[in-house]
């Protein structure tokens, strides 16, 4: 059996944050900048200095008889232990994945003379 490599976009609200939480999150805001995002296993938080909405970019590796919904519930719940571990509350998850085995690259056609 194959795997399919999907590359998920969770977003989500911030919930409940302290006075000191928000003044560590928005003192890391530039290292969380939409600029530096990338896709990676262990996940990437991006967000902006008005801590409102946040978005966690990952790649999820699933067997390919599982969906894609599989991938976007995996990668909801990879969303919410890197929250909690850096002691961030959030609203509820929602996800898009994208499997990179179904993209298509369109490479330039040469130029006719």
């Amino acid at each position: 059996m194959s795997d399919r490599t999907y590359r998920v976009i969770v977003r989500g609200v911030f919930a409940g944050l302290d006075e000191d939480r928000r003044a560590r999150l928005a003192e890391a805001a530039d290292q969380h900048d939409i600029l530096n995002a990338t896709f990676t296993d262990e996940g990437t938080l991006v967000y902006d200095r008005s801590l409102s909405t946040f978005s966690f970019r990952c790649v999820v590796g699933q067997p390919a008889d599982r969906d894609d919904a599989a991938a976007v519930v995996e990668a909801c719940d990879r969303a919410a232990a890197a929250l909690a571990e850096r002691g961030i509350g959030h609203g509820p998850l929602r996800g898009a994945a994208t499997s990179l085995d179904d993209m298509k690259i369109r490479r330039p056609r040469a130029s006719r003379r």
